[in-house]
């Protein structure tokens, strides 16, 4: 098997690993040991990239269930039983804003004999807008912008997230009259379940004050409007946040364990920090490689961004490292795959990014500066020219990126 063959084999095994139904499967037996009262019922509220598929299997179990599904685009196909509703991702839009409006709606509707069953997954932060007090639509899409332009963690930016919000941040449980159980699906290294989907069933990840901080140290906060200012500098709720039962049914980890499986060695670094930094840790792996050997990694890195191509974090990693092989050659074939595991690689529609040694002189041939289109974050089209996107569709699933350096 070549080497991008077998890198693409192993992201595979990768992604079928977080399959979402087998993910919430494993959790229902904690889910019904604690049923509704005489006279309630089940609500289900299913959130993120595999919020269909999480819901399905849920409906199985619970074939009675009211069920809501908040899904982005790809992954909202209408499901029997449910009420599907679309939202935008990466950036809110008013289509989650309703679905926002819906889920207050139906927490607020809920009893104490009820039960609610939350089936959270990756995406869900941007797809449920609840503006703060005071902010508009048009003001968290302004914030969610400068966000995902800072170069910031996704621990960072959901704590920003969280602090301008009515749903994030545990605002599930002050809503919900009923008890809360929730299973979740991490797309966070270190599965932080605060960090996941902005933790609507959790408490904060800080306050807003250390929201303002960071906002500060980000060098956004003079940019961010002055509604959102106001907001993150309002005090806290001081009231302790209702309970709930909070179970961890997938993640990364898991799917880095199946490559692990299928063939790979555990990577001895995660994908996380600067694209740029990280593909020099990577590449620097490269000369200890045995014949055959694959190395496996998961994680996320971050971009920050300097130009208004079109692009991702897991193209951007591919090309940069691409690019490094060209001063620092090894004498024997390798292929690098880095893929989001939804499917989805920032606003196109491209999941990654497949390269290899001839990676670079194929996209020059073809007319493109690579290390100019990377000047404008405009890795998609470089990699296009190049033949060396990959293109998966929408997964159903979300569990954050999976990377593989194959060794021929």
């Amino acid at each position: 098997m070549l080497p991008a063959e077998r890198a693409m084999a192993l992201i595979r095994a990768g992604i079928a690993a977080a399959d979402p139904a087998a993910a919430v499967q494993r959790g229902m037996a904690e889910v019904l040991a604690d049923p509704p009262a005489a006279g309630g019922h089940w609500q289900i509220i299913a959130l993120g990239k595999a919020a269909r598929a999480m819901a399905e299997a849920a409906l199985a179990a619970l074939p009675a269930a009211q069920v809501l599904v908040v899904t982005n685009a790809g992954n909202d196909a209408p499901l029997e039983g449910a009420r599907v509703m679309r939202a935008g991702h990466p950036q809110p839009d008013a289509e989650g804003a309703a679905a926002a409006d819906e889920v207050v709606r139906l927490l607020r509707s809920t009893r104490p004999q009820d039960r609610v069953l939350a089936l959270i997954s990756g995406g869900g932060s941007a797809m449920l807008p609840a503006p703060a007090e005071g902010m508009t639509l048009a003001d968290k899409q302004a914030v969610n912008a400068l966000l995902l332009g800072s170069g910031a963690d996704i621990s960072q930016v959901n704590l920003i997230r969280q602090g301008l919000s009515r749903l994030k941040g545990g605002g599930w449980l002050r809503l919900s009259q009923a008890p809360v159980t929730a299973l979740i699906l991490s797309d966070v290294p270190g599965d932080d379940l605060r960090v996941i989907a902005s933790g609507p069933t959790v408490a904060p990840v800080g306050t807003r004050a250390m929201a303002e901080a960071l906002a500060k140290e980000l060098g956004i906060w003079e940019w961010m409007p002055d509604s959102a200012r106001v907001a993150l500098s309002r005090p806290d709720d001081t009231q302790p946040l209702p309970p709930a039962r909070n179970i961890l049914v997938g993640s990364n980890g898991i799917s880095v364990a199946a490559m692990v499986a299928a063939g790979a060695d555990a990577a001895p670094v995660p994908l996380e920090g600067d694209v740029q930094d990280c593909a020099r840790t990577i590449w620097a792996l490269a000369r200890d490689l045995q014949p055959g050997q694959a190395l496996a990694f998961g994680g996320e890195t971050t971009v920050r961004l300097v130009g208004n191509g079109m692009g991702g974090r897991n193209q951007e990693l591919a090309l940069r490292l691409a690019l490094l092989t060209e001063s620092s050659p090894v004498d024997f074939d390798w292929a690098f795959a880095s893929v989001g595991s939804d499917g989805r690689d920032g606003p196109g529609e491209a999941a990654g990014g497949l390269v290899g040694p001839q990676t670079p002189e194929a996209i020059r041939a073809a007319g493109t500066d690579p290390v100019e289109a990377l000047s404008r974050n405009d890795s998609t089209p470089a990699l296009g020219a190049g033949g060396a996107l990959v293109v998966t569709g929408a997964t159903g699933t979300n569990v954050a990126d999976l990377a593989v350096l194959v060794r021929a």
